[in-house]
């Protein structure tokens, strides 16, 4: 009984939204494409950057929904 009482309070304080992952994902892609390219792998250098291009352009919207909401 203690326990289901200990999972409930945890999970009720448990947050909605993530936190900056986007960003960090962005800069793992981008390293991961630059890497890429200095090893000669330009096909997974550009598939790297455009998904790095795609999760900054999705940062930028949801950080400007939230600035203004």
């Amino acid at each position: 009984m203690a326990r289901t009482q200990a999972v409930l309070d945890t999970a009720a304080f448990a947050p909605l939204q993530f936190g900056g992952d986007l960003i960090g994902l962005a800069i793992a892609f981008l390293v991961l494409a630059i890497i890429a390219a200095v090893l000669g792998a330009s096909g997974v250098a550009g598939l790297s950057m455009r998904i790095a291009k795609w999760i900054v352009i999705i940062f930028v919207v949801l950080a400007i929904v939230s600035f203004l909401l």
